[in-house]
């Protein structure tokens, strides 16, 4: 069997069309709040994306009560919503997930495939470091949006 190979470039437009081309975005908000205002957001993109689920940091957190109309947490493909209440065990996760990575480590990951028309296996270059300084950045969001009595919303 012949299976083409894609590394996808966030640069190339065909590449950011394709489905399996992802990225989200991190809101504060209050979920008391009836006007439904984001106090602040933090984009994901799609190196950081992918990274999240490669190294289970998804998977991990979701551990903790999200709240969602499918109930599946992070993994529902609609909006999570995590309470205040869980934000320091969110940080916690957060450093240990860290904590397993190596820094300056290049990965190149399989983030999907398709058997018709063709054979087709979709990679992604992760860089760690890249990766690491993400999350650092989403504890210090975190760590802002617990301060000021704000919950969270994943739009993934």
């Amino acid at each position: 069997m012949t299976v083409q190979y894609i590394l996808l470039d966030d640069s190339n437009p065909e590449h950011r069309n394709l489905s399996i081309w992802r990225k989200g975005v991190i809101n504060r908000v209050r979920l008391e709040d009836k006007s439904y205002r984001a106090y602040g957001s933090m984009e994901i993109d799609a190196h950081d994306y992918a990274a999240m689920f490669h190294f289970n940091v998804a998977e991990v957190l979701n551990a903790l009560a999200f709240i969602s109309e499918s109930g599946n947490g992070l993994d529902s493909w609609d909006e999570s919503f995590l309470h205040n209440s869980s934000l320091g065990a969110m940080k916690r996760i957060i450093g240990e997930c860290r904590a397993g990575i190596e820094p300056d480590k290049s990965e190149t990951i399989l983030l999907g495939w398709q058997d018709q028309p063709v054979s087709v296996a979709y990679m992604r270059n992760i860089d760690t470091s890249r990766f690491l300084a993400f999350l650092d950045t989403l504890m210090q969001f975190v760590e802002e949006t617990e301060a000021e009595g704000c919950d969270l919303e994943f739009i993934l």
